[in-house]
């Protein structure tokens, strides 16, 4: 009781002009990612009335069973965005009719509405990566909250829509902000492979680290504001390409399994 209450007085607005408002963003459901699968289109003739459904490959239904339990799924998570470097490693997954998930930075966001619109509209998932990207685990629990909220708050002021995951910069979570999270209806997403790009800054070496790591419904984790990384993805996207991969969203990657809010995917030693 006394956390939610501090929230309460935590929503007025964010050291960077922000409202913080207490809402919670619903969690990844199956039944959420079902409904969005096929979209009804009713095309009138007339009197007459018709209704098509249009269903994108990603979201196909074969006999009920998700896409990826059907195809060889990967998904490629960018951090730290959006930057300068993003629009080429858009266009990039654009010609490989690749998607992947994006856990952008408030204040980026902020700076960068437009280009946070074209990484929505072009078919990819948005989470929340904090406004600042600090350390969730060295914050108070009004300092947690603000970060996130703040940030889900200008992603749903950009794109119409709150994100539906979080990812807590280096990792760093406990079962304090897993509770916070769980309040914020937020999962928590991590990695299956880090290819520590940031660190490494050599084209070659992220390519290789990154089909390395690659695994049937591996979640690899890298940067669009290392342009290294950017300019190694045609390269990976094509030898990925010739195993079978197929390049999904979180939301694709986990149709069929509900994450709590709180909860950490995938989960750590995995």
């Amino acid at each position: 009781m006394w956390r939610k209450a501090r929230f309460v007085m935590v929503g007025a607005c964010a050291a960077a002009g922000v409202c913080v408002v207490p809402t919670a963003a619903g969690p990844a459901t199956a039944a959420a990612v079902q409904a969005t699968a096929v979209t009804a289109k009713t095309v009138t003739t007339g009197a007459a009335a018709t209704t098509e459904k249009a269903a994108t490959p990603a979201t196909a239904r074969k006999k009920g069973k998700p896409y990826c339990a059907r195809y060889k799924c990967i998904a490629l998570t960018f951090d730290d965005g959006p930057w300068p470097y993003t629009p080429a490693l858009l266009d990039t997954l654009k010609k490989h009719k690749a998607k992947a998930t994006f856990f952008l930075l408030g204040r980026k966001v902020a700076n960068r509405p437009e280009l946070t619109r074209r990484i929505h509209e072009e078919g990819h998932d948005i989470g929340n990566h904090t406004w600042n990207h600090p350390s969730l685990t060295t914050l108070s629990d009004g300092e947690v909250f603000e970060e996130v909220s703040s940030t889900s708050n200008i992603i749903n002021k950009t794109i119409g829509r709150m994100p539906d995951y979080m990812r807590p910069p280096n990792g760093a979570t406990n079962s304090r902000v897993a509770s916070l999270m769980s309040d914020l209806g937020l999962p928590q997403i991590l990695w299956t492979g880090s290819t520590l790009d940031w660190q490494a800054r050599d084209t070659k070496v992220i390519a290789k680290r990154t089909l390395k790591l690659a695994k049937r419904n591996g979640v690899i984790l890298l940067h669009d504001i290392v342009p290294e990384t950017v300019k190694a993805m045609p390269g990976v996207l094509t030898a990925l390409e010739k195993q079978h991969y197929k390049f999904v969203t979180l939301t694709t990657l986990l149709q069929g399994r509900t994450l709590r809010p709180g909860e950490v995917y995938p989960p750590r030693g995995r």
